[in-house]
C-alpha cells in the first residue's frame, strides 16, 4: 500500500539517522517484534478508540512484547507513532528501516522456502551458493513449505530462484498442454 509506505518512510529514516553511522541490527529485530504486535487487529481497534489515552496504548504494546526489551530510540519512535495515530504504519516502518540498514551494510534479506527443514551446516552451504548466484551478502530466513515436494525457492527482493520439484512439475505440465 503506497499510502502506508509514504507515512512510514519519514519515521524509518528518522530512526535510522538517530542511531548514528552504524545502526545496530538489534533495532531492526525490535521493530520486527513491534510490527508483529501492532499488526493485530484487536490492538489497532483498542488504539483507535478516542477514549483511550496514548500512554495506555503504549503500555499495552510494551506489555505485549514480554520477552523483547526495547531500546530508548525504539521506545521514542513507538511513543511518537502512537501520539500521531500512526500505529497501523509500524509494520511498514520496520520493513523500511531494515531496508535502510541492509542498504548501508550491503546485505539483502533472502527468504528460502524449502520442503524440509534446513540445518545450520546445510544452510551455510546454501547461503554460500546463493551469495555467489545473487552476487551479494544475504541474511537468510528459512520457511518450510511441504507443498514444494523437494528443492528450494528463494526470494531476494524482487528476484526469485525456484528450483523446487513443484515448479518443475508445473513447467512440464505447461509444456505438455501447450
Amino acid at each position: 500500500m503506497a499510502e502506508l509506505a509514504t507515512i512510514a518512510r519519514p519515521y524509518a529514516e528518522a530512526l535510522f539517522r538517530a542511531t548514528g553511522p552504524t545502526p545496530p541490527r538489534e533495532l531492526a529485530d525490535q521493530l520486527d517484534a513491534l510490527a508483529q504486535v501492532t499488526s493485530l487487529q484487536e490492538l489497532r481497534q483498542f488504539a483507535d478508540n478516542p477514549k483511550i489515552e496514548p500512554e495506555a496504548v503504549y503500555q499495552v504494546v510494551v506489555g505485549a512484547l514480554m520477552s523483547v526489551k526495547l531500546s530508548s530510540p525504539v521506545q521514542n519512535l513507538l511513543r511518537m507513532v502512537i501520539d500521531n495515530s500512526r500505529l497501523a504504519a509500524m509494520p511498514e516502518i520496520a520493513v523500511q528501516y531494515r531496508a535502510l540498514v541492509n542498504e548501508q551494510s550491503g546485505v539483502s534479506d533472502a527468504t528460502v522456502y524449502s520442503a524440509f527443514p534446513i540445518d545450520g551446516t546445510q544452510l551455510a552451504d546454501v547461503v554460500g551458493s546463493l551469495e555467489k548466484r545473487f552476487n551479494r551478502k544475504l541474511n537468510a530466513n528459512v520457511v518450510v513449505e511441504p507443498q514444494l515436494i523437494g528443492g528450494i525457492r528463494v526470494v531476494v527482493g524482487d528476484e526469485v530462484l525456484d528450483t523446487s520439484v513443484k515448479a518443475r512439475l508445473e513447467q512440464m505440465r505447461a509444456a505438455l498442454t501447450a
